[in-house]
């Protein structure tokens, strides 16, 4: 029979990974339809009404999605993690129903308007609700941030026990609230959704304007899409170093208030110093790739790098190993590979976006056929990166569910079975399967459709996307 805290572990893991696709996408479009709304107003020019519209259909859809998948989240505190929902939610009930009142009310007041209002509200109550549809989306992030933060390090809190059972009381709502892992894991995370959506837009607009300019197809709204392949790759150039120097400083963070977590992100067992840092790693045998240990890693590394990175400056700092710190340990080898590919990733983006750049200032941008493959190649790598981020913020935890408070173990539902457990599994991977191949097959009608055409009512656009046409065509833009 399968542990029921194992299947509750998995499901909750299966559910997170496809329900925080759809959030990124939201978060990550909102700075950009917020200035695409902003243009369309000031200029009237057609370009901003076809990015605003077209990019509109793609947050609508996520949304919409977001939000179904993201009330089945809340619900699995209850039915597979009851004990933690009994313990910690005198605090962490809070930020959840602050997000759904604030926030999401917000968010779901205006989007109607921002979707459907173009042409029923004036200018300026348009332009309001692009700000509130977009601050709306993040402040989302920002109360389920808080919530999660507050697991990492604890504040603000005192834990007695009622019944026999641990409760966390509230005693200080600016501590627990404002914790010091917040601030890291927002700017992280907000940044790591545009640029996610960065390396998407750039991606798309890369594909049709390669068929246009190098394999010579005639695509009749090819303006469009380099528009969208340059402020894409604009947005790369901005966050992608940005992502790289902020992570930096987080890892630092993590070493002072998660040591525990940094050792397995290092796979460093013995404590050690001028320990490196690897970039790229190899598995010098199998062992080694389901159970790696730094000083036994084959791999393209800075000497003293982790050293570094942990002290912020010092490459012969001493890191705690793994082996002092007793009880269960993280599963340190799915921690220590999606580090290792999450960096990987953020410095391919650095070098896609000063490559693009680079590009663009020499005037070669839509002609340069290896860029414009390496960007399609890279549309999804942006959220394959934030989704290795949470494997390695939330396994690299473990046990812990709130940081030296309460094991994962003892957060599960007291009378969950095996059965039930592994039972409400398969129907959610089945469910939550099909939710994202239905999300990408209609992302995929609607890239494929093209931008709307000027002048048209959004009525008619979304049965274009419907139908699979659009004014680039089947044969010419439509793939």
């Amino acid at each position: 029979m399968i542990d029921p805290v194992l299947a509750s572990r998995v499901q909750f893991a299966l559910t997170t990974i496809v329900h925080i696709v759809f959030p990124v996408l939201t978060m990550g479009l909102a700075p950009f339809l917020i200035y695409f709304t902003w243009k369309d107003i000031r200029t009237g020019e057609a370009i901003y009404e076809q990015l605003r519209r077209f990019w509109t259909r793609i947050f609508a859809v996520s949304f919409a999605i977001g939000t179904v998948t993201g009330i089945v989240l809340e619900f699995e505190f209850g039915t597979n993690f009851a004990a933690f929902s009994t313990t910690a939610g005198d605090l962490f009930g809070g930020p959840l129903a602050l997000e759904g009142l604030l926030a999401f009310m917000l968010e779901a007041t205006f989007l109607g308007i921002f979707v459907f209002g173009r042409e029923r509200v004036g200018n300026a109550l348009y332009m309001l609700s692009a700000l509130a549809v977009g601050i709306g989306t993040w402040l989302s992030a920002v109360w389920i941030l808080i919530a999660n933060s507050w697991m990492q390090t604890p504040r603000g809190y005192e834990l007695a026990r009622e019944g026999g059972q641990p409760v966390v009381t509230l005693v200080d709502p600016i501590a627990a609230y404002a914790n010091p892992r917040f601030p890291w894991m927002f700017v992280h995370m907000q940044n790591a959704a545009v640029e996610s959506v960065a390396l998407f837009m750039a991606g798309v607009g890369a594909y049709y304007v390669f068929r246009h300019h190098v394999w010579g197809y005639s695509i009749e709204n090819v303006r469009f899409w380099e528009a969208t392949l340059k402020f894409g790759l604009l947005a790369l150039v901005v966050t992608a170093p940005l992502q790289v120097l902020h992570g930096d400083l987080y890892a630092r963070h993590v070493f002072e208030t998660q040591p525990q977590k940094f050792a397995a992100m290092e796979a460093v067992w013995e404590t050690d110093s001028y320990v490196p840092e690897y970039i790229v790693a190899f598995p010098t045998d199998v062992g080694d790739l389901l159970d790696p240990k730094a000083k036994d890693i084959f791999g393209i590394g800075i000497p003293g790098g982790a050293s570094w990175l942990a002290s912020g400056g010092d490459p012969q700092a001493v890191i705690q190993g793994l082996e002092e710190f007793s009880g269960p340990q993280p599963p340190v080898a799915i921690v220590f590979w999606s580090f290792r590919i999450m960096v990987a990733l953020g410095f391919w983006f650095v070098l896609l976006g000063v490559w693009g750049g680079f590009r663009w200032w020499r005037g070669d941008l839509l002609t340069d056929d290896l860029l414009h493959k390496a960007l399609m190649l890279s549309a999804p790598l942006g959220i394959i990166a934030v989704e290795l981020g949470w494997i390695v913020t939330e396994v690299g935890r473990q046990p812990w569910v709130i940081q030296g408070v309460m094991r994962t173990r003892d957060g599960v539902s007291p009378g969950l079975t095996g059965g039930e457990a592994a039972l409400t599994l398969a129907g959610f991977a089945v469910v939550y399967t099909g939710i994202f191949v239905v999300h990408t097959y209609v992302l995929y009608r609607i890239i494929r459709a093209g931008p709307p055409a000027v002048g048209s009512d959004e009525s008619s656009g979304a049965e274009r996307a419907d139908s699979g046409g659009g004014p680039t065509g089947a044969g010419e833009g439509g793939g």
